[in-house]
């Protein structure tokens, strides 16, 4: 758990599944455990590496309903520069319709996230000038125009209404929501089991040397 939210954030999915069996592993989950620590020791030539300008920008994305327990998987990173500062993959409180509810209810989490490290980065402004608004890339169309028009709010009415943060943080321009396609989200790598190919070139993209 350390190495997943302090080091390693290409462990984070796997750790995050392994975790909801705290209470009754099995032998299997085991398994998986040492696969873990072979895939850590095989790396351990391999750091985050810190640098690149100093802009802020994030990607958020979403499993939806993939597992048995029907919950969907949310995910999110954030970048200064090229260096990885933020990220986490978790499921989702709550079990959403459509894959547009499960993509807005990430955009949410996400969002409480930028604005803790917006204030943070206020802190250290000696060190870092902040530019608003924060780009935070989406692959959903329908979850970017939910986020950008309340009028589009009666068909998530069951969605609770703290969801809806994310469309407050839009309008007071601390965030910028762009769509970018799936193939390059960079979240994916905590969302899904990925083919070696992908996950080697999206634990690129986490600037993992």
């Amino acid at each position: 758990m350390y190495c997943a939210t302090m080091t390693c954030p290409d462990i984070a999915y796997s750790v995050s599944m392994l975790s909801q069996f705290l209470e009754s592993p099995h032998t299997t989950h085991l398994k998986a455990v040492k696969h873990i620590f072979c895939y850590l020791l095989s790396i351990k030539h391999l750091k985050l590496v810190l640098g690149g300008n100093t802009s802020v920008t994030g990607f958020s994305d979403a499993d939806w309903a993939s597992q048995c327990h029907r919950h969907s998987i949310l995910e999110f990173a954030y970048f200064i520069g090229l260096s990885t500062v933020s990220w986490s993959t978790k499921k989702q409180p709550i079990i959403t319709l459509l894959s547009m509810e499960a993509e807005y209810v990430a955009l949410t989490h996400a969002t409480k996230d930028i604005l803790w490290i917006h204030k943070l980065l206020k802190e250290f402004s000696f060190l870092h000038n902040l530019s608003l608004p924060t780009t935070l890339y989406c692959n959903n169309q329908g979850a970017i125009c939910l986020s950008k028009d309340t009028t589009f709010h009666g068909r998530t009415k069951h969605i609770d209404i703290h969801f809806h943060f994310i469309c407050q943080t839009v309008t007071s321009g601390n965030i910028e929501l762009i769509y970018i396609p799936t193939k390059k989200m960079v979240a994916n790598i905590f969302m899904k089991s990925l083919a070696r190919f992908k996950f080697k070139r999206f634990r690129a993209n986490l600037n993992i040397m």
